[in-house]
């Protein structure tokens, strides 16, 4: 496995050595100036080096760097583990430390730690929903497609509510989470996998869940942020779900992380407009992502049928939902979703959905012996 290494800060003649005796560094760089990686643009190398044995003090870059990448991992190189400067690295997002003397085994056993944790750390496919029109039951079909891929697979799966404020996942959940994505984007410089683990709730559904928040966020929030979170989530898990607010263009314009993005319509003609015009932006701003449409509460005897949809739309439908609000409301109020039960045709049109973003044949999942649906862990 080719891995990178870079060092910020004085070229070290011992250091060197020790980093090409490891064996399992593949490019090592020295970098005179940790702000070249603070862009969010910029590549990060799978391992960082920050060298403070001349300073003895963390380097303001590195905080910014960890917000603008949170997935980084950082090693800090000091010449004594001052207990200060312990709690300074750990709040600047440092992965591991090394103190002088620097011997061999103490680097390599970092370094293997490190790799570990990525290589656990593999993660999967993001896959987000928007609505084409408030009401069209976008939020119940992320809950429920992201039920599905949690039985599909053997990793975890997590759904994230980017409504910021007063969003309805965990209502369609039945959790009572404590946190949410705004206690995420207010503590970036804490962000990591173990805080991220912190602030999701463990619903009966079998899914994680990062919630929206019952206050309003106190500060603009960016982009990058948002962008930051899917994207240390996506390494954590092996499927995301974003329920995407529709009118939030801070939300739409954060999901470079995202494999599949899904666009729920109906055939009403105000829906039908909006979701070409969705596509027609969503797919230029990410030419790279999968973008579909599918319809909810199909209606056979409608004025507008697929076709048509699919003409406004420029794709075909591959998936439409039967119109069974009041079994939809049902599963709201009592907080449990539908694809717990694949007993109707609701439920399985949704799993069905599930089941072709991750790529799962049905003939791979289902068990002789009762139907139950196997396991599949999913990456990208």
């Amino acid at each position: 496995m080719a891995v990178s290494l870079t060092v910020a800060g004085s070229r070290d003649g011992q250091l060197d050595e020790i980093v090409r005796a490891s064996g399992r560094i593949s490019t090592l760089t020295w970098l005179s100036d940790l702000g070249t990686l603070t862009d969010p643009k910029a590549e990060q190398p799978d391992i960082l080096l920050v060298d403070v044995r001349r300073t003895g003090q963390v380097p303001a870059a590195l905080t910014t760097l960890k917000r603008q990448h949170p997935t980084a991992n950082v090693v800090l190189l000091t010449s004594s583990l001052e207990p200060a400067l312990m709690l300074e690295a750990m709040r600047a997002g440092v992965t591991e430390v090394l103190a002088e003397p620097l011997r061999q085994a103490d680097f390599d056993a970092a370094i293997n730690r490190l790799l570990g944790q990525r290589t656990q750390a593999a993660g999967g496919p993001v896959f987000a929903f928007v609505g084409a029109k408030g009401g069209v039951g976008t939020t119940t079909t992320a809950v429920n497609v992201a039920t599905a891929l949690a039985k599909l697979s053997k990793g975890p799966t997590l759904l994230i509510d980017l409504q910021l404020a007063y969003g309805d996942a965990a209502v369609f959940l039945g959790a009572d989470a404590r946190f949410s994505l705004l206690d995420a984007i207010e503590n970036m410089h804490r962000l990591d996998a173990e805080f991220l683990k912190s602030l999701v709730v463990k619903t009966s559904a079998g899914v994680d869940l990062l919630a929206s928040a019952d206050r309003p966020a106190n500060h603009v929030v960016e982009t990058r942020q948002l962008s930051s979170v899917v994207q240390l989530a996506a390494s954590q898990y092996a499927y995301t779900v974003l329920d995407v607010p529709r009118a939030d263009p801070t939300a739409l314009d954060s999901l470079d992380h995202v494999t599949s993005l899904v666009i729920v319509a109906n055939q009403e003609l105000a829906t039908v407009r909006n979701a070409a015009r969705m596509t027609a932006a969503l797919r230029s701003r990410y030419p790279n992502v999968a973008i579909s449409t599918v319809i909810n509460r199909r209606d056979g005897k409608a004025e507008i049928g697929q076709r048509d949809v699919e003409k406004a739309v420029g794709g075909s439908i591959t998936h439409q939902f039967p119109n069974d609000y009041s079994r939809a409301l049902t599963a709201m109020n009592k907080g449990r979703p539908l694809a717990l039960d694949n007993h109707n045709q609701l439920s399985a049109s949704l799993t069905a959905l599930a089941r072709d973003l991750a790529g799962v044949k049905k003939e791979k999942l289902e068990r002789p012996s009762g139907g139950l649906m196997g396991f599949l862990s999913g990456r990208r």
